[in-house]
């Protein structure tokens, strides 16, 4: 019968959880009591009911197949007191038993239920009958299958760090080139204790739960340190590229300010020599308060203990490697990172045994998240270079993989381009690359030819023909979307170029002038994609769309950025992200075409600016990897020209006039036609990204606004410059400092003269509409004259009918008091009883018509929800804060399911509300107001199908509501 029971995962019960051992049982007999269920056959049973309740209430989750008899059900299930009652119920439905109230309010794992079904005697209605006792003689069965990496019921990188430190502390996890080629081995008890030195620093500084750490560092022991340091303490990492060269001192500035402006940096963690660099910032980042070095930082007299994390915390703010004017911070949580890494090693069947090698940016999310997490997760050895020690010298790179037997390697296309060229066949001599199975390919597009010619070039070294392995991701998926099947190597796609160009349409050819893609693979585990076209409709097999996915791993947005975040979702409900990227599937895999933004539209061709980068880039005198390819609008013409922008190396730009007809020829043996206009150009001018890509854009831009022939700034200049700069901010910032002062002192004797005399007249006036008429008027008046006054939006979505139930954030004591001022209507606040008893806060609440519901007691809960289900059909509007309370660090908490479970027993509509700003107002452990930017948005009414039954309505409700406006409040708050 075991194998008959499937977990909600649809896998057989007896494969997904372990047989039960004796000591497993025996726990949870008690002796004279009789007649004892059949205890084997209940637990996967009973195991199962509680799965499937969980998976209901988290469905992008599913992590409740990993979880067991020990783990709590609140916490790690996730189910509240209601969902607890819905729990209870299908228990006894599902066993036939009749566990009663104690259950209810005393179980707190599912070997607690277990409990009280074996107190009441109590067995499964279809059992065979009564079971003998075990002997409790019989010795349990010992638990001898290793665990190779982390259960998936270990949620946080801070808990995967005590689940490896409990089992192997001193198995070495990194192997780091740091100075030279003698390497030094760090294990996970040396991260350790660098970490917690570090913490203990942070949180000496003051810094809270929620707050930002820039860390600007290079490879090394100390960015290791640094970032999970930050982690440990609580902190949210914010990984930086250090400056590259003095000449690109005053743009580097520039890029890194704007993303530490918008993370809200309280402390920077960099090298020594870059601190008077680092000082600058300090002008120009109001939030930044501490800039040192990891030594500088460290207590290592005091560890601190690590952080109480939840899976939906913020790890860390990815700053995709693009970010300029408009930083695009990438939110990851916990819960995204972990999905990602999972998904990855699963399809990709990496284990302990394996040895990752990388030279990758740490600040880079394939080399940060792909490379450094994956290895740290997982548990296999990293071996990690500087990108600096790759590109002096390729071969570095392959020795490192055939002196440790790489297994694991990745790197953009151009790595493997720069391998062939720069990697004679005398220096291959000695190289075994006969371990190294899986050579990822991604963070750009990936070339046929280099996959092709880099698998023929470097066999005589032992390497597969199935290594090379094209991936693709993104930051907004982690870092990981696309893995093709392992054992085949790569498929490359030929296809019609006219028919492609013209019709979108990916038609199979032989032909000499056909274009070429490379296949990414099919979607990782647990995760959807989908090709559109323009109204967002799916397109079938080989017709070129944009690229769209969801899963576990995809991003809630960009960290205060609406109209960013706004734009990178394709769908109403929040579900879909648009990859920017656009592609066409053939045969389940899919096959990257370019950037949507990238593609240059002439003469209605659609023209990919990779192929005609890489066939410029084999001219002679073109610098390889430094050629920029884009479109220009025309109005003459009402196209665009395609302009060529190319690096020519000092000694080749003597013959301008040949190099010139070079790189005609060879757009046109790429397209067929000639460019409009080539740009050839000294080093250094093409614009490239932090990881190396090209900001095809940035360089339209640099042609438009005519900066190609503008000379270059002295260092010194450049410092002058900044200098002047940072003056004059830091009197900026004291002004507003005054100012800020100014306010908070107005807002608070406004607040102590207004307040007392509005509770008086509220609780006088004789009827419910009375008193909110006058408190919305008085709500309104006291934020304005505090100089507060909130915008609002999407009344107009509120139903005429006031059967409704408003949710809505809570991030501060003053909530209420905006959502009053906000609403011209009566609407019923759900308050915590323990509110009904206080003579001020009581009475006026009352007057208000609150409705009041027990947090604690499941028993009552349900009573609560009904109650407000009642009052919500009886017309009158309901408002819940489904957080239940609020804290000081942004992001949203749990939802409990009590409103929504009202909404769905009453069958009206749920409106979800997003509360922006009261947080930097009045956050949690101030009582003294900021200057904020107050809003109020009111998004569309939320409904289910009227034929799901009522708890799975409620689910879904929360589910969407939690959504909309985590969408809306993960790029505004602050």
């Amino acid at each position: 019968e075991l194998h008959a029971i499937r977990a909600p995962n649809g896998v057989p019960l007896a494969m997904n959880e372990p047989r039960p051992r004796q000591d497993d049982l025996r726990s949870i007999e008690h002796p004279g009591l009789s007649p004892a269920p059949d205890l084997e056959w209940l637990l996967p049973r009973l195991l199962a009911t509680v799965r499937c309740v969980s998976d209901e209430l988290r469905p992008q989750a599913r992590l409740a197949a990993t979880l067991g008899l020990d783990h709590s059900l609140e916490r790690d299930y996730g189910l509240d007191s209601l969902a607890r009652v819905e729990l209870i119920a299908r228990v006894d439905r599902d066993l036939g038993v009749a566990l009663g109230e104690a259950a209810l309010t005393e179980a707190e794992t599912p070997r607690d239920l277990l409990r009280f079904i074996t107190r009441t005697g109590g067995r499964a209605a279809d059992t065979a009958g009564p079971v003998e006792p075990r002997s409790t003689q019989q010795p349990p069965v010992a638990d001898t299958a290793p665990e190779s990496y982390p259960p998936d019921a270990v949620q946080t990188l801070v808990a995967v760090f005590e689940w490896h430190l409990q089992r192997h502390p001193d198995r070495v996890l990194i192997t780091l080139y740091e100075n030279g080629d003698q390497p030094v081995d760090l294990s996970y008890a040396d991260l350790h204790r660098d970490a917690l030195a570090l913490a203990a620093g942070l949180r000496a500084l003051g810094l809270d739960r929620g707050d930002k750490v820039a860390i600007m560092l290079p490879t090394g022991r100390e960015f290791f340190a640094a970032f999970f340091g930050a982690l440990v303490a609580g902190a949210v990492p914010v990984p930086l590229y250090p400056p590259a060269r003095p000449s690109q001192l005053e743009d580097h500035l520039k890029r890194i300010t704007g993303i530490m402006r918008n993370a809200q940096a309280r402390v920077l963690v960099t090298v020594e020599r870059a601190k008077p660099l680092a000082h600058l910032l300090r002008a120009q980042v109001e939030t930044l308060q501490t800039v040192g070095t990891v030594a500088d930082l460290s207590l290592a007299d005091s560890p601190a203990a690590p952080a109480e994390l939840a899976a939906s915390d913020i790890a860390f703010l990815q700053y995709t490697s693009g970010s300029t004017g408009d930083p695009k911070g990438v939110i990851l949580t916990h819960a995204n990172l972990l999905a990602n890494l999972r998904a990855m090693w699963r399809a990709s069947k990496v284990s302990s045994t394996d040895t990752f090698v990388s030279w990758l940016p740490l600040y880079h999310d394939m080399g940060l998240i792909g490379a450094w997490l994956g290895s740290f997760t997982v548990g296999f050895r990293l071996v990690v270079m500087s990108p600096l020690a790759f590109l002096g010298r390729p071969r570095r790179w392959l020795e490192a993989i055939s002196h440790h037997g790489g297994t694991l390697s990745a790197g953009p296309n151009f790595a493997y381009e720069l391998c062939m060229n720069r990697i004679d066949d005398a220096a291959m001599v000695g190289l075994d690359l006969s371990r190294w199975r899986l050579a990822f390919n991604g963070a750009e597009a990936v070339s046929p030819d280099t996959v092709t010619r880099f698998g023929q070039r470097f066999a005589a070294c032992g390497l597969s023909p199935t290594a090379m392995t094209p991936v693709y991701g993104l930051a907004e998926a982690s870092v990981g979307l696309l893995f093709p099947p392992l054992g085949r190597g790569p498929r490359i796609d030929t296809i019609e170029r006219d028919t492609f160009e013209q019709e979108r349409r990916a038609v199979p050819s032989q032909q000499t002038t056909a274009l070429r893609f490379v296949a990414c693979g099919r979607v990782l585990p647990g995760h959807r994609i989908r090709i559109v076209d323009g109204a967002g409709q799916p397109l079938p097999e080989r017709v070129e769309g944009r690229l769209e996915f969801c899963g576990p791993s995809a991003t809630a947005g960009y960290w205060h950025a609406p109209d960013l975040t706004a734009r990178l979702f394709s769908d109403d409900q929040g579900e879909w992200l648009d990859t920017g990227d656009r592609a066409y599937l053939a045969e389940g895999e899919v096959f990257v075409t370019g950037r949507v933004k990238d593609i240059v539209i002439r003469g209605g061709r659609n023209l990919y600016p990779q192929e005609i980068e890489q066939a410029v880039g084999e001219v002679k005198g073109v610098r390889t990897g430094c050629v920029a390819v884009f479109g220009l609008r025309d109005t003459g013409s009402g196209t665009e020209r395609l302009v060529v922008l190319a690096e020519v190396s000092p000694r080749e730009a003597r013959d301008t006039a040949a190099l010139h007809e070079a790189v005609s020829r060879a757009v046109v043996a790429a397209i067929g036609e000639p460019a409009d206009d080539i740009l050839l150009v000294p080093p250094h001018t093409v614009l490239k990204t932090s990881s190396g890509k090209v900001r095809r854009a940035a360089c339209r831009s640099l042609v438009e606004q005519g900066g190609l022939n503008t000379p270059k700034t002295s260092v010194r200049a450049q410092w002058l410059r900044l200098a002047l700069g940072a003056l004059g901010l830091r009197l900026h910032h004291g002004l507003q400092r005054c100012l800020s002062g100014w306010f908070g002192v107005r807002a608070f004797v406004l607040f102590w003269l207004m307040v007392p005399a509005a509770w008086l007249v509220t609780v006088l006036l004789p009827t419910q509409p009375l008193a909110w008429r006058f408190c919305h008027r008085a709500a309104r008046l006291l934020l304005r004259l505090a100089g507060a006054t909130p915008t609002v939006h999407g009344l107009e979505h509120l139903p005429a009918d006031a059967r409704f139930v408003l949710v809505s954030n809570h991030a501060s004591y003053l909530d209420g008091l905006l959502l009053v001022a906000a609403l011209d209507r009566p609407v019923a606040f759900v308050a915590k009883r323990e509110l009904e008893r206080q003579w001020v806060a009581g009475r006026f609440l009352k007057r208000l018509g609150a409705a009041f519901v027990e947090r604690f007691d499941p028993r009552r809960s349900v009573a609560d929800a009904q109650h407000m289900a009642d009052v919500v059909q009886s017309g009158q509007a309901l408002m819940v804060f489904p957080e239940g309370t609020f804290v000081a660090a942004p992001g949203l908490l749990p939802f409990r399911l009590g409103g929504f479970l009202a909404a769905a027993t009453a069958k009206v509509p749920v409106v979800p509300v997003t509360l922006g700003g009261t947080r930097q107002l009045l956050g949690d452990g101030r009582w003294w107001p900021r200057p904020a930017v107050l809003s109020v948005h009111f998004g569309a009414p939320l409904t289910v199908a009227p034929e799901l039954e009522t708890f799975s309505a409620a689910v879904q409700l929360r589910d969407r509501a939690r959504r909309v406006i985590a969408r809306r409040l993960a790029s505004t708050e602050t």
